[in-house]
């Protein structure tokens, strides 16, 4: 993207780093020349992104009064880029609480300005009537406008870039479902804008002047209905006319779970995104150019930007993804080798095989797991466990990867998150599929002591109650096919040189996604 020019080098500080925004937004405040510091829950998940050397990263939780205070200390330019998306009764109290919090701290930090990014509300209708996520999203805003620091609030519909809750879902409800019963909600207009000019008016609020205190709706040059836009994504994807049909009985709710079970979005994360298409969300002013001024071509047209998404896709350029930040309903707790478990139960299942290949070629089959990669082990019973945790809301194995062949610390994988990474040595995996318990798997590429390479695999579980006892028990009887079928599987996939990395497997991944493309 075009940095915008600034007369001076501004010191900002970026919640939710970590997420989708706020983590394509930091490389582009560094481009624009300013300094940037993180403020993040768990500073480990940005220590693998490309700018993490260019940043200062401070551990603390925006609910948190002392720790805002300490990450504000300094600071010129706040954005606010974090969310509850627990669809409990208290995320809205949550998100209340914290947006005051935050207004207070930067008022006494001297903060310059805040930014917010926000959801696009309808005209006309009454706050009772929007969905809860959407009528918080506009509680917050009016919070950080209330406050004594002035106030960017930008209000976005549907973002479209890759690895955007939005764009995959409805690239896969586009892809695989040539004939599809919808929701009459794809009938409602709206007003998408691509990630890019998001990104480009975030960065052109840090200059704004100190008198500007209010809210700018932003979006594309495009107005359609969620039909026009899968119609649209077939075309640009060389797939044919995709025949809908709407029927008036899928509720917001069914919506999420229809979308839960056809694309890797989760219900959890889906309901907010179907529930806020219910009514027509569209620009009613474009005030934002007076500031940021519009550039050439820009704000892109939607088809550019579903274009540039899919391009980006196809050549695994996709920096951050929807799925970067946590998912509703799992686990975030902490390592296993934590002394706080001390007399707590802990099952493990260890294995290790050793193997005639470097640790290098053993570690590239180790760090190109999961995805397109499979797991390499019983692929029908993995897809059993994913499709049984779509069914009682979990995130499943469609989630993939972000990419086929690098991970990095707080990637999502499947229905796993990247823990811990240590290039050529060990990758752990904390699972974030609905268990009565916590559970971890950890794969090393070790040196045995007669010189040989050894693959040591560890599958750890904490169980939750009687419930998690009775789990691991009832599954203990498969671990030799599934834990014992993968650690023979990564060792000769090693000793055959069959790495992601290998030209064979490339090829075969990018004959994948071009088929992916094209049906």
């Amino acid at each position: 993207m075009d940095a915008q020019p600034t007369a001076r080098r501004l010191r900002c500080l970026v919640t939710g780093a970590s997420g989708y925004i706020g983590g394509r937004l930091v490389p582009e405040l560094l481009a624009a020349g300013h300094r940037v510091r993180c403020l993040a829950r768990s500073p480990g998940k940005l220590r693998d992104h490309p700018w993490s050397g260019d940043v200062e990263v401070v551990k603390g939780d925006v609910t948190n009064r002392d720790e805002v205070a300490e990450a504000l200390r300094g600071i010129d330019v706040a954005y606010y880029l974090v969310h509850a998306l627990d669809s409990g009764s208290g995320f809205e109290e949550t998100d209340r609480q914290a947006a005051r919090t935050f207004a207070e701290q930067a008022s006494k930090a001297g903060v310059r300005r805040i930014a917010y990014l926000g959801g696009l509300t309808p005209r006309g209708v009454p706050e009772r009537r929007l969905s809860p996520h959407l009528r918080s999203r506009a509680e917050v805003g009016r919070i950080l406008l209330s406050g004594s620091v002035p106030a960017t609030v930008l209000r976005a519909a549907v973002v479209i870039g890759s690895g955007s809750a939005s764009f995959e879902m409805l690239r896969y409800l586009t892809e695989r479902l040539p004939v599809m019963v919808t929701p009459s909600w794809v009938h409602t207009r709206t007003q998408p804008i691509g990630v890019r000019d998001v990104l480009r008016y975030l960065v052109g609020s840090a200059t704004m002047p100190d008198d500007v205190n209010r809210t700018f709706d932003i979006g594309g040059p495009d107005v359609l209905t969620y039909l026009d836009m899968m119609r649209s994504y077939a075309a640009v994807a060389g797939l044919p006319r995709r025949l809908i049909v709407p029927v008036p009985v899928l509720t917001p709710r069914l919506s999420s779970h229809w979308v839960g079970l056809v694309t890797p979005v989760p219900a959890a994360i889906a309901r907010p995104l179907t529930e806020s298409l219910r009514h027509e969300v569209v620009c009613h002013e474009h005030d934002i150019a007076r500031y940021v001024p519009d550039l050439s071509g820009r704000p892109l047209p939607f088809g550019e930007a579903l274009t540039l998404a899919l391009r980006r896709v196809r050549e695994a350029q996709v920096a951050t993804r929807w799925s970067s930040a946590a998912v509703p309903g799992a686990p975030s707790d902490p390592l296993p080798t934590d002394p706080d478990w001390a007399g707590g139960s802990l099952y493990q299942d260890e294995r290790q095989l050793s193997v005639d290949v470097s640790r290098a070629a053993l570690w590239e089959v180790i760090e190109g797991i999961g995805g397109d990669n499979g797991w390499y082990s019983l692929p029908l019973a993995w897809a059993v466990r994913g499709w049984l945790d779509r069914f009682v809301g979990g995130v499943g194995l469609r989630r993939g990867r972000r990419d086929a062949q690098r991970l990095r610390v707080g990637d999502s994988l499947d229905f796993w998150r990247v823990e811990e990474i240590e290039p050529g040595r060990l990758l752990r995996l904390r699972a974030e599929m609905r268990l009565p318990g916590l559970a971890w798997l950890e794969m090393y590429a070790e040196t045995a002591d007669d010189g040989r390479t050894r693959y040591r695999q560890r599958a750890l579980f904490h169980p939750r109650g009687l419930l998690g006892h009775a789990y691991w028990w009832a599954v203990f009887p498969f671990h030799a096919a599934v834990f014992g079928g993968m650690a023979r599987n990564i060792t000769q996939a090693a000793a055959k040189g069959m790495s992601p990395h290998s030209p064979a497997r490339a090829s075969g991944s990018k004959r994948r996604a071009e088929q992916d493309l094209r049906h």
